[in-house]
């Protein structure tokens, strides 16, 4: 294992190392936060791909194909559609904002006061998103180092808080690209063709295996419609995935590079169910489909190659981290520190800004890494924050892009009505239940337009300044911002 430990201990040291390098070039807000709206369409495309494919992405993906065959492929599935739909419809509208979080989109959009309640449910989801990535770093280093689950998390989440700390949005895009090529090479390049050769290939897998296995609805519907309405929307919300959209150079990149990192999505997700499906036939009676990644990585990859693949899954598990804990952070800071204390942008220094939002992160890491410890599975926790995110904010959101007349009261009533709907049921029914989410949405969606059509229409000036930063001609703090730092467009 030496050489796998050699590979692993160079891309951890590569991380921190890049950390640094984006220190120096974390210069104002615009460049700690989102990289100062300059990314070019292969680095936007690589750093949202590396994002929004995770740990859960990579084991829990590879454990579903274990589990159901082909149509394991349905959750990561998901993931991909609703980058596609962000990045077709949506994503460059979102990019002209020139925002930092979606309370603060919330706020343009209705004239003040829905981004408040709206924060606070952002920042639970990243909060959570953030700690379960963390929880998985014990999943890895326990294959890696056969290593205490306490000083793994520790271990793993301080590299993490150390890199975003360090250099902010700069550093994530930078350690993201490695990541990228790393889940690249290590996934689908090297252990998806080996695991189908190591099975006998397709044919010997189809003959050892349940037709069940090879049929692409074997997930059964309810359940893809359920990851339909979590993941998919899940996408087109998340404080993560936009922060990621801000990043982009223009609407073009926006577009083009989400749809290049959607597409990569859909293809990360038919691999990770042919690996998890030749697992099956190597290893059928495994005690949890979530080890079938870990146990044919282990058993089955040569020397070296192992630890690329290790290093693989930890890069899935950091990326997502990383952007989970950059956007917890930048939630605390402005959407709801920022509002306790009365301020709003623009009245502290670049300098002041940066150490501002840096202290964040370091405080929300140390955060993370506490209620990780703390919790041995929080897999019903995310249930739980994905649900407040779709079932509170997907229609306020979405109405306030797609319909004029919706109101501030309706989104408020929307947030409102459709978050303790969603606790509710789940009070009843379970975190895990698929009826709170299903209702949670209806109701958010009557409330919002019942609401909205029984109050006042939002103020013509408010909906007209609206218009004006969609349409990319608004001004802002940052408008003022000097464009003359040497910081390369990654085009």
């Amino acid at each position: 294992m030496a050489v796998d430990y050699a590979v692993i201990v160079v891309y951890l040291v590569g991380m921190l190392a890049m950390g640094w390098w984006g220190m120096r070039r974390a210069k104002s807000k615009s460049d700690f936060l989102v990289a100062g709206r300059r990314l070019g369409p292969a680095m936007y495309s690589g750093t949202m791909a590396a994002i929004v494919l995770g740990g859960a992405s990579t084991i829990g993906g590879v454990g579903l194909g274990y589990q159901y065959g082909l149509s394991g492929a349905w959750m990561v599935v998901t993931i991909g559609l609703g980058l596609l739909a962000l990045s077709v419809f949506f994503s460059a509208r979102i990019a002209r904002l020139k925002v930092y979080t979606v309370s603060e989109m919330l706020d343009l959009r209705y004239g003040g006061r829905a981004g408040v309640i709206s924060g606070v449910v952002m920042w639970a989801y990243t909060l959570m998103l953030a700690v379960t990535s963390t929880i998985a770093y014990a999943t890895i280093f326990d294959v890696l180092f056969d290593m205490n689950r306490t000083v793994a998390i520790i271990l793993g989440g301080a590299i993490v808080v150390a890199y975003s700390t360090l250099g902010g949005m700069w550093s994530i895009t930078l350690t993201d690209m490695v990541q990228f090529v790393v889940k690249t090479v290590g996934v689908l390049l090297l252990l998806l063709p080996i695991a189908v050769v190591k099975a006998g290939g397709f044919s010997e897998m189809k003959a050892k295996l349940p037709t069940s296995y090879f049929d692409p609805l074997g997930i059964g519907g309810e359940t893809i419609f359920t990851y339909v309405l979590i993941y998919t929307f899940g996408m087109l919300i998340g404080q993560d995935i936009w922060q990621r959209v801000f990043t982009a150079r223009g609407d073009k990149v926006a577009r083009i590079g989400g749809t290049v990192a959607g597409t990569y999505c859909l293809v990360y997700a038919v691999a990770g169910a042919v690996i998890g499906t030749a697992a099956k036939v190597m290893y059928p009676k495994l005690p949890s489909a979530d080890a079938a990644f870990a146990t044919i990585v282990k058993d089955e990859l040569p020397v070296g190659v192992r630890g690329l693949v290790l290093a693989a899954a930890l890069a899935a598990v950091m990326s997502t981290s990383s952007g989970a804990l950059i956007a917890c952070a930048t939630v605390a800071n402005n959407d709801i520190w920022s509002r306790l204390r009365g301020l709003r942008g623009g009245r502290d220094s670049d300098h002041d800004e940066v150490r501002g939002n840096r202290a964040f992160i370091l405080v929300m890491g140390m955060l993370v890494i506490c209620i990780a410890i703390a919790l041995n599975n929080v897999v019903e926790a995310l249930t739980v924050a994905y649900n407040l995110l779709v079932g509170g904010l997907l229609v306020p959101i979405l109405g306030g892009l797609l319909w004029k007349r919706g109101t501030v009261h309706g989104a408020l009533a929307a947030v409102s009505i459709g978050g303790l709907t969603v606790l509710g049921l789940m009070w009843k029914y379970g975190a895990l239940a698929n009826e709170p989410i299903y209702y949670g949405l209806v109701a958010s969606l009557v409330s919002y337009v019942v609401v909205s059509l029984a109050t006042k229409p939002t103020d013509p000036a408010v909906l007209a300044a609206w218009r004006e930063r969609l349409a990319g001609r608004g001004s802002d703090a940052e408008a003022a911002e000097p464009e003359t730092q040497a910081v390369p467009s990654h085009s």
